[in-house]
């Protein structure tokens, strides 16, 4: 039996060392296959985001634990470091759950989609991140801040909050600031709809602050940064500017796509436009992609239907995956890539990435399945 143990031992440190290799040699992606790091784990950064800082990328995610316990924080954000975008090296825990009962970020809260982005006026960097309570499910709907001085952390937590308490969206009306809505509503009914795009929950919500769901950042060419996230009980969009410093809301934001259930937003710009891609609302099961193209951050923002290409199953479900985050190609200035989440909930720590370049037809984003592709 020893013996036995002691082989077992040998062959997963050999596979280890083996799959480390192979990762150092990685000069390819392939999307939803297992992607180990620089010590042959797979990589654990899910719901993330990259920043590009002096050359070198960093990829923030949730660090799951296995089984459906993995759907909890139970240890905090992940970061990896990477040059080529091929092989990550693993970089340690940026922001560490607490095991204060006090704290907000106690283990076992929620922590989702965390974005990273430095402020070049104070070289700080700020860390975003949906924020459920501990024991509460998915009521407080509120976006966590922690900062720090390093790329890989160790990152501070600051608070959480619902943006824009007292403000309303800059694209209501006067008339829809002074509507008042019938309690009988029945939800989903067209009378219950018409209610949401004129501001239900806006109203409700006004005085604490509005919902905060799946998020993103974004920083514009002027160094405007904008925190997009699903609002209003996941049925609208919101975009709404952060401070110089990127650690607090201005109280500019605009309610975009009133009640059209969109989640998961990822967002670029390309040629002076604004392009967005979100997913519906169906929980940990995939769906159909959305884009959107826009002018202003601001909006107007006007659909351009399903993004992806491919098999009818691959485009009705985003190719069994929801999107987090789209960067810029390194090698080509105006190409982009679409990064997603295969979601794994019954054992969380397998979920895996499916990372796929966009290309343009007809000036509509599209993003075609590759089994295997390099960057150009």
């Amino acid at each position: 039996m020893k013996l036995s143990k002691e082989l077992t031992t040998l062959t997963f440190v050999l596979l280890s060392l083996f799959c480390s290799a192979q990762n150092n040699k990685q000069q390819h992606f392939e999307p939803g296959a297992i992607w180990p790091d620089n010590n042959g784990v797979h990589i654990n950064a899910h719901g993330g985001g990259l920043l590009e800082f002096e050359g070198t990328y960093y990829w923030y995610g949730e660090h799951k634990i296995e089984g459906k316990a993995g759907n909890q924080a139970k240890v905090g954000v992940h970061v990896y470091s990477s040059t080529n975008l091929y092989s990550w090296k693993d970089e340690g825990i940026a922001l560490r759950v607490s095991n204060d009962p006090e704290s907000p970020i106690v283990k076992g809260c929620i922590i989702e989609r965390p974005k990273v982005i430095f402020n070049k006026k104070t070289g700080k960097f700020v860390m975003w991140f949906h924020h459920e309570l501990k024991g509460m499910g998915y009521l407080a709907a509120k976006t966590g801040l922690a900062v720090a001085d390093s790329p890989i952390g160790p990152f501070t937590y600051q608070h959480s909050v619902n943006p824009n308490a007292g403000q309303w969206p800059m694209n209501f009306t006067a008339e829809q600031k002074q509507m008042r809505f019938p309690e009988d509503l029945k939800s989903w009914s067209e009378e219950w709809l018409a209610a949401v795009a004129d501001g239900l929950f806006v109203h409700r919500d006004l005085e604490k602050g509005q919902m905060a769901r799946d998020m993103t950042l974004f920083v514009d060419d002027d160094g405007k940064a904008y925190h997009i996230h699903a609002s209003e009980e996941n049925l609208t969009l919101h975009i709404a500017e952060l401070n110089e410093e990127y650690t607090d809301f201005t109280g500019h934001y605009v309610a975009v796509l009133p009640a059209g259930h969109n989640e998961a937003p990822a967002i670029f710009k390309k040629d002076g436009k604004y392009y967005l891609i979100a997913s519906g609302c169906t929980g940990w099961a995939p769906n159909a992609a959305r884009s959107f193209v826009a002018d202003s951050i601001w909006g107007p923002w006007k659909s351009l239907g399903n993004p992806c290409r491919g098999t009818s199953v691959q485009q009705q479900t985003t190719f069994d995956s929801q999107s987090t985050f789209i960067f810029e190609n390194p090698h080509n200035s105006g190409e982009f890539i679409f990064m997603a989440d295969r979601w794994s909930p019954e054992n969380a720590i397998d979920g895996r990435y499916i990372w796929l370049p966009i290309m343009f037809e007809n000036d509509k984003p599209v993003i075609h399945w590759q089994g295997k592709w390099k960057l150009k």
